[in-house]
């Protein structure tokens, strides 16, 4: 089983190249921003409280997150294994997802981290805003969200170098220069 964590900052292109990912190699795109956003949408009780945070450009904390996570894990028993996109985010995230895929004879092959500039992520949440509809690319909260990545999310970096498993991927070229390098390094692991 072949499970991937695809990195980096808000607006780096982590759901579009996980949709090619899943594509390409059978994979399940795990996107946790659409697993949340659906919570949102149904109105549900977690919906109501996850809306308070992402609406400031805040993370949702780790319990509710990684609850939601390991449902979701449980209910992919046929798949070739999963792209996880937004997640983690956090070290302790990280360290949940560990032990959720350890406790299941399972583990992260790779994290393959897009690397973006902050001006061409906000460039591209701007543009995005104007497309997607999505209340939370607005400029105000796309500093914060830029500023929750660098001092929180970005740390993960670090523990997936430490267990080997980091994948730098340029990140500013085209949608189809960036998976080409994507589909390099994953064929060169399998």
């Amino acid at each position: 089983m072949l499970n991937i964590v695809i990195f980096g900052g808000p607006g780096s292109g982590k759901g579009t190249q996980s949709a090619l990912i899943a594509e390409k190699f059978g994979l399940e795109h795990l996107s946790t921003g659409d697993l949340l956003r659906a919570e949102m949408t149904a109105g549900t009780e977690l919906g109501k409280v996850v809306q308070s945070y992402i609406s400031q450009g805040n993370l949702v904390p780790d319990k509710w997150i990684i609850n939601i996570l390991s449902k979701t894990i449980d209910s992919l028993k046929d798949k070739n294994g999963v792209i996880f996109d937004g997640f983690p985010r956090t070290i302790a995230q990280a360290e949940a997802l560990e032990e959720i895929l350890g406790s299941r004879k399972k583990s992260i092959a790779m994290l393959l981290d897009l690397q973006v500039t902050d001006e061409v992520l906000q460039q591209r949440m701007l543009f995005r805003s104007k497309t997607s509809g999505r209340s939370d690319d607005n400029p105000e909260t796309i500093m914060k969200r830029i500023e929750v990545y660098h001092e929180i999310t970005a740390p993960v970096i670090e523990y997936y170098k430490n267990k080997g498993l980091y994948q730098p991927i340029p990140g500013t070229g085209t949608v189809e220069g960036t998976f080409a390098e994507i589909s390099r390094c994953i064929s060169n692991y399998k």
